[in-house]
């Protein structure tokens, strides 16, 4: 497949499969995954055989579990439609299973360990695709294949997907990736990252490689620094439990920061196929400086909010357990200067920065240029492209002007501002529907492969460890503000400044 995504397709693309998703009943499953088939089935992408099958231990039987689908996902999808409701909820099928208890005489519930009732489900269609989406924790994702395995449930046209994160380190990832890889080949291994199916994202890769006057200004002599950031305005009610573990470096910056990075610097692909974009994005990852040892005080910033704007620390969010030594260490926002070491960006910092507790929800690509060599007009500003995921997707190009009126040249910035939501009329589609329509497409251009997930932690590595063996907590910045000062010393130091404080 040469397509960059299949979420363009005509309706008439319909896909016949068995998806099965372990973590059937879960937050995921309910908020993202359903309500993603859910449209893919009213756009018609579904055919009339294609079933979606939850795993879960929680002993539904199929009634109880559209029932349930009916009551919590019902709300999330426009209504109007009471007939593709009523066939997508007619797709659903749920089977408890429990990992670990195969063969078991303590069983789970219905069907024993779930294996056998699965299979029997299975059965006959060993033809059709069959996908396993694993929205689990990446501790059951060896196990589970292994068990599928057992099981005789995975087919040649068999396909695996993982959910991030994939591992807390480049051992504990290189350990999953073995455990999936003795059951699953490469190519059927579908490594999920959905900020990868924002449509900002891809069409970034448009922007870049299908206008001809980027191109050449897209290179250090042209570009001063580029600024990416994933601010959140929420914190961690009672979620520090996975936080202290996890900390904003393992859960944006490794994954999500990174691939945006990738897309950002890569060069342009010889195709556009499945592959060639992902060799783009390995050769980035692999030419990132790596910062080591005392580099990591100079380079990287955390930070941890505390009380402030009338919400809690994060140490005091309600419905968590007590702070421990860890949830003090654990970082909540990180700011990094990156640098890439090739023949097209020397010289040129990318700044990486995410947080919880921040003023504003906002996740974008500020492309900042160098100044004009020689100005005739005083007051001018470079010029910056931002490239906006969330909240709405969007493009703008903010060039200098002229104020209108007599007397002297006064000029002033000024956005040429592409919004998708009011240009385009078709409905945008969410990056999990785009996602798992390319799934169950085949089509991996939009997933990680092995060698990147790998050059990712490789990197993220000796930053971690250099935070773990630190005297020094993160430092702390009130809920509800910008991050911490030394988020703003890192630019400062070059007499640069965060995107927002210049707007």
């Amino acid at each position: 497949m040469s397509s960059l995504s299949t979420s363009a397709l005509p309706t008439s693309a319909a896909y016949t499969a068995d998806l099965v998703v372990f973590g059937g009943t879960g937050d995921l499953s309910m908020r993202k995954l359903l309500p993603a088939l859910y449209h893919s089935d009213r756009d018609g992408r579904l055919s009339p055989e294609t079933r979606i099958i939850a795993l879960s231990r929680g002993g539904l039987d199929d009634e109880d579990f559209r029932g349930k689908v009916d009551a919590e996902v019902r709300d999330q999808v426009p209504a109007g439609d009471p007939a593709g409701w009523r066939r997508f909820v007619n797709r659903l099928h749920h089977v408890t299973v429990d990992v670990g208890v195969q063969n078991a005489d303590d069983t789970a519930g219905p069907g024993g360990s779930g294996w056998d009732a699965l299979a029997a489900l299975l059965a006959g269609h060993e033809d059709r695709d069959r996908v396993f989406y694993l929205a689990s924790p990446p501790r059951t994702f060896g196990t589970f294949c292994r068990e599928v395995a057992a099981a005789g449930l995975v087919t040649p046209r068999s396909r695996v997907v993982l959910e991030k994160p994939l591992g807390h380190d480049l051992a504990s990832a290189q350990h999953i990736n073995d455990e999936v890889g003795a059951i699953f080949d490469e190519q059927q291994i579908f490594r999920i990252d959905h900020y990868l199916g924002k449509e900002t994202v891809q069409n970034l890769l448009v922007l870049r490689f299908a206008n001809a006057f980027l191109e050449p200004i897209w290179n250090s002599l042209w570009i001063d620094h580029v600024q990416i950031t994933a601010a959140e305005t929420v914190g961690t009610p009672g979620r520090r439990g996975y936080y202290d573990h996890a900390g904003a470096l393992r859960d944006m910056v490794q994954n999500h920061l990174l691939q945006l990075l990738c897309l950002t610097a890569m060069e342009p692909p010889a195709r556009n196929d499945r592959e060639a974009i992902r060799d783009e994005k390995v050769k980035v990852l692999q030419s990132l400086r790596p910062i080591t040892g005392g580099e990591v005080d100079r380079f990287t910033v955390r930070g941890q909010y505390v009380e402030g704007d009338g919400m809690p620390g994060y140490l005091d969010e309600p419905g968590s357990t007590p702070p421990t030594e860890e949830s003090c260490r654990v970082e909540t926002f990180t700011a990094i200067r990156a640098e890439i070491r090739n023949w097209r960006w020397a010289g040129v910092p990318f700044y990486l920065r995410t947080g919880k507790r921040m003023p504003r929800r906002v996740s974008e690509i500020v492309v900042q240029f160098k100044d004009v060599p020689h100005s005739i007009f005083p007051g001018g500003m470079p010029n910056r492209l931002v490239l906006r995921l969330q909240p709405e997707d969007g493009i703008e190009l903010h060039i200098m002007a002229k104020e209108p009126g007599a007397g002297e040249v006064t000029l002033k910035p000024v956005p040429l501002s592409l919004s998708f939501g009011k240009t385009f009329t078709a409905r945008v589609p969410e990056a999990y529907e785009r996602l798992l329509t390319d799934v169950l497409a085949g089509n991996p251009t939009l997933f990680m492969r092995r060698d990147e997930v790998e050059a990712a932690w490789r990197w993220i590595d000796p930053i971690l460890a250099a935070w773990e063996t630190s005297t020094e907590l993160p430092e702390p910045y009130p809920a509800g503000t910008a991050g911490p000062e030394g988020a703003r010393e890192l630019l400062g130091r070059s007499g640069r400044s965060w995107h927002e404080e210049e707007s």
